[in-house]
């Protein structure tokens, strides 16, 4: 999956927010992210997590996606 994939996939799972992605690796399958939106208002720092980690849930199953490095903010 490449960054702006998983860039566009943010966005559209977050509409309205703040998406920033980066390759740690270069090899298109360890990510940091960082996700602003006001759908985190009142979770918890888990459950935001969570809700950025279902958006990519069969890749991360699949190991197409190996390591994601999630940062998440309202």
């Amino acid at each position: 999956m490449s960054p702006d994939q998983m860039k566009a996939r943010l966005e559209q799972s977050f509409p309205g927010g703040e998406v920033q992605v980066r390759d740690m690796t270069g090899t298109e399958d360890h990510y940091e992210v960082f996700v602003k939106s006001e759908v985190f208002q009142g979770l918890s720092r888990i459950d935001a997590q969570r809700k950025v980690m279902d958006a990519f849930a069969v890749e991360l199953k699949s190991g197409e996606v190996h390591a994601l490095t999630i940062k998440t903010q309202v």
